[in-house]
């Protein structure tokens, strides 16, 4: 199975992984919407990849055959202020 991946223009580190190259039919509009303009990275043969990026090729195989799309966002980006807070033992306001 052939995969195009797209790149998020609003949101940094955003992937569209879509199983026909410039087919977005299977896409939800308001996602679409979200998503801003799709900007074309690559095309590869998914069937033929052990591993991904920081996906998971199981679930993004999975998402492409029952929905015929899969959507990468980064993980959530960590609060450094808590993370400091908790090395130091800091108390808040609500402690």
């Amino acid at each position: 199975m052939l995969c195009s991946v797209y790149k998020s223009s609003k949101r940094d580190e955003t992937y569209l992984f879509i199983t026909k190259r410039n087919d977005f039919s299977k896409v939800p509009e308001t996602l679409l919407e979200m998503f801003g303009q799709a900007l074309h990275i690559m095309t590869f043969s998914i069937a033929q990849k052990t591993q991904l990026g920081t996906a998971d090729i199981d679930k993004v195989r999975q998402a492409l055959e029952a929905d015929g799309y899969y959507l990468q966002i980064p993980p959530p980006k960590e609060n450094l202020l808590d993370e400091f807070k908790a090395q130091n033992k800091v108390k808040t306001t609500e402690q």
